[in-house]
């Protein structure tokens, strides 16, 4: 009997005793599955490792801006659109778009009969001139001796200038075609005239080709001196007396998804455009040197217009989950061998010099995850 009430009693220990560890067991289990659901756990070797740094929201300086777009451009003076004020056939081109060519250079030739024309006219005119000088002098002379009536002298003088005014027109239309009227004069006619750069620059169309007739004014070729570009923006009408000489511009082509490259406002119109009410500001690159952009590439652009303070992390703290909301990772527990961050949807606004505005969904105090959160959003929790 005796026996049989240790047994019972040792039975009943034992089984407390598994009772005892079963709980513990369950306890301890239910402390790292509530510690680690949902969160996200990075040991401190892949911390450490992948160089992740925590850190606290600041109040950082933003900028005020008004959003415009435009194209890079270039002053008239560094563009040259050639053409010829008559018409005429290409008989010798050789250059490509993309050639660079120098002031003075020669570019494309056409020939065309109005071109002989011209030259004969100009001879023609000069012998007649030659006639009418001297039946002027003549007039004039027996004018001044009362031989011939004032008339006659009159009239000669009259044909004379007229003359005189159609052979210096004919000169400088010959001198405009780069025909020396000299040589003409001496017999020498040509039937094609050569086209040269005015400018320095590249060549950035080409239309001419052998056989191609153009009409006056046609574009035959254009030239672009890239040393000065400059930024020729549009601001709509109710932003417009925000913008000022000096300030900052940014700005970046229409792809990317910020603005890269700075500019500076040098001139604002004056005047509002009647049909898209928008102001033209002109802006120059604070880096003139730059001349990897293209001449009529579009842009959109900030210009700052003042500065304020908001709360913000580093651009790099605030990441995307799969379904494109901004996710921030905030610190819930640090162990001697874990970091244990929760996913965390916040709302930002604007993006200047590397840091992005919070502008709600994050306690002031949170400690985040400032770098390697692109890394682990979207991993699957323990």
């Amino acid at each position: 009997m005796k026996r049989l009430f240790y047994i019972s009693v040792l039975s009943v220990l034992l089984l407390a005793a598994c009772q005892n560890k079963e709980a513990s067991e369950k306890q301890e289990i239910t402390e790292t599955s509530d510690l680690t659901k949902d969160y996200i756990k990075v040991t401190r070797e892949q911390f450490e490792a992948n160089g992740m740094q925590l850190g606290k929201p600041q109040i950082k300086t933003f900028a005020q801006t008004v959003k415009a777009t435009g194209m890079i451009d270039v002053p008239p003076a560094n563009k040259q659109t050639l053409t010829s004020f008559y018409g005429g056939t290409v008989t010798k081109s050789a250059l490509l778009v993309g050639d660079k060519v120098r002031k003075g250079q020669f570019l494309v030739s056409l020939s065309s009969p109005e071109f002989v024309n011209l030259q004969q006219e100009y001879l023609e005119t000069k012998e007649k001139s030659d006639y009418l000088k001297n039946e002027y002098e003549r007039q004039k002379t027996l004018f001044e001796e009362k031989i011939t009536s004032k008339k006659k002298y009159l009239q000669a003088k009259s044909d004379y200038l007229k003359n005189l005014a159609m052979l210096n027109g004919l000169k400088q239309k010959l001198l405009m075609l780069n025909i020396n009227p000299e040589n003409i004069s001496q017999g020498h006619l040509v039937s094609g005239i050569n086209l040269y750069a005015k400018i320095n620059g590249y060549i950035t169309k080409q239309n001419a080709s052998i056989g191609t007739y153009f009409e006056p004014n046609d574009m035959i070729m254009e030239i672009i001196n890239p040393s000065h570009l400059h930024l020729e923006l549009s601001v709509f009408e109710k932003d417009a007396v925000k913008i000022k000489k000096g300030q900052n511009i940014y700005f970046g082509t229409l792809n990317s998804d910020k603005p890269e490259f700075e500019a500076e406002v040098h001139l604002v119109s004056a005047a509002i455009d009647e049909k898209t009410r928008t102001i033209k500001v002109h802006g120059h690159l604070k880096d003139e040197k730059n001349d990897k952009f293209p001449v009529g590439m579009f842009v959109n652009a900030e210009i700052v217009t003042g500065e304020d303070q908001a709360l913000a992390l580093p651009e790099e703290a605030v990441t995307e989950n799969e379904l494109e909301k901004k996710v921030v990772l905030i610190l819930q527990k640090k162990t001697d061998d874990a970091y244990y961050f929760k996913p965390v949807n916040v709302k930002t606004g604007r993006i200047y010099k590397g840091n992005i505005e919070i502008i709600s969904g994050l306690p002031k105090d949170s400690e985040v995850l400032l770098k390697g959160a692109f890394n682990l959003v979207g991993v699957d929790t323990e």
